[in-house]
């Protein structure tokens, strides 16, 4: 018996080709996985510390409301408690932000290659997605104002972008909410906001008081190094989020992600440090693909995308087999691969295989 679906046609999400897959597949005793962003220092010893004292009450349901991480980032981000939901990652946060605010019809606006869970989510709730084109690799805020409509519900604004590493600074941000009707939602997905050494970077936090339309998302993903436990947020006013909260099941994040997070903000040394690290792998790897005469976005994340002048699938394949894995598939830009950044002996094995696949006559080896 066949069943009928209204999502039959969606995408599903790929995520990065898992290391031990690869070892298996290959023969390999040695795999170096730069393709999920994910931070190649780990995290924090003191989070490592708090998840074996939490393995007590392994049989015990999590604080539904994440109560004392709640308090504690409160603390750190300088906002109200009712200003803060959890989700399992800040991708839950954005599909609860879909399930909330739109209904069949809706229109939203995006980048044409920015996260992909925007659109697919928006596809899940039968709202259209109007995608603007990038202007070298950033956020055409110019042209997502002027595709705004009486439908418009939410614009989804990714900084720094995902996967292009490129950012839009506070004084563009603040000429663009000046100018974003009241009635249109801005959710600023802020992932990487811990990398980003750029000055000219916007401090969104104390925005919140002046735009009441304005979401803010973020994660202990990145650079905290807590990918595995899936733990992300998003900060708006105290409507905002208590709609969000409305269509939140209850027990979104685990026991051991919300120690593990409270753990981790403690450890802000760490977070420098990691920042530092990563700043110089990107120096490092953006001065290489100069050497090599690579056209690259100038990134404020933990990713670079290269063009490697042919199909990227293609590279990703030569790369594989040298042990290397990386992102491709972007549809914008065919011809490019995002690489995470790694420690520098992984930066290196990265750019030594790189440049071997770039040779035709090796390549093929």
């Amino acid at each position: 018996m066949k069943h009928k679906s209204t999502i039959g046609n969606l995408p599903v999400y790929k995520p990065g080709k898992p290391v031990e897959e690869v070892k298996k597949e290959l023969g390999l005793s040695e795999v170096i996985k730069l393709a999920s962003n994910e931070n190649p220092y780990g995290s924090s010893a003191l989070v490592k510390d708090a998840i074996q004292a939490e393995l007590a009450n392994l049989s015990i349901y999590p604080d539904g409301s994440a109560g004392e991480l709640t308090a504690d980032l409160a603390v750190h981000l300088g906002v109200q408690k009712d200003q803060i939901i959890f989700g399992a990652g800040s991708d839950e946060i954005i599909a609860l932000i879909a399930r909330a605010f739109f209904v069949s019809g809706d229109e939203t606006i995006m980048a044409d290659q920015t996260f992909s869970v925007y659109k697919s989510n928006a596809d899940i709730e039968g709202a259209a997605s109007i995608e603007v084109p990038l202007v070298d690799g950033t956020h055409d805020l110019e042209g997502m104002l002027s595709k705004v409509s009486s439908k418009t519900k939410i614009i989804w604004v990714c900084n720094p972008n995902n996967p292009t590493g490129t950012i839009i600074t506070e004084k563009e941000l603040v000429s663009f909410m000046e100018r974003v009707p009241s009635h249109v939602m801005v959710v600023l997905d802020e992932a990487y906001y811990e990398f980003v050494t750029d000055e000219s970077y916007p401090e969104t936090i104390p925005m919140l008081e002046k735009y009441s339309n304005l979401v803010i998302l973020r994660t202990f993903s990145k650079i905290y190094g807590l990918a595995s436990l899936r733990i992300g947020y998003g900060i708006a006013s105290s409507e905002v989020i208590s709609l969000i909260n409305q269509v939140r099941e209850p027990f979104n994040t685990t026991r051991f992600g919300q120690v593990a997070a409270r753990a981790a903000l403690q450890d802000q040394d760490f977070v420098k440090d990691c920042r530092d690290k990563n700043r110089q792998g990107v120096t490092y790897l953006q001065s290489e693909f100069d050497r090599l005469g690579l056209h690259y976005f100038p990134s404020q994340g933990n990713f670079i995308l290269v063009q490697i002048g042919r199909p990227a699938a293609e590279m990703f394949d030569i790369l594989l087999r040298q042990g290397i894995i990386i992102r491709s598939g972007f549809q914008v830009y065919p011809d490019y691969i995002r690489v995470s950044v790694g420690t520098p002996e992984q930066n290196q094995a990265f750019i030594k295989a790189l440049e071997h696949a770039l040779t035709p006559e090796r390549s093929e080896v």
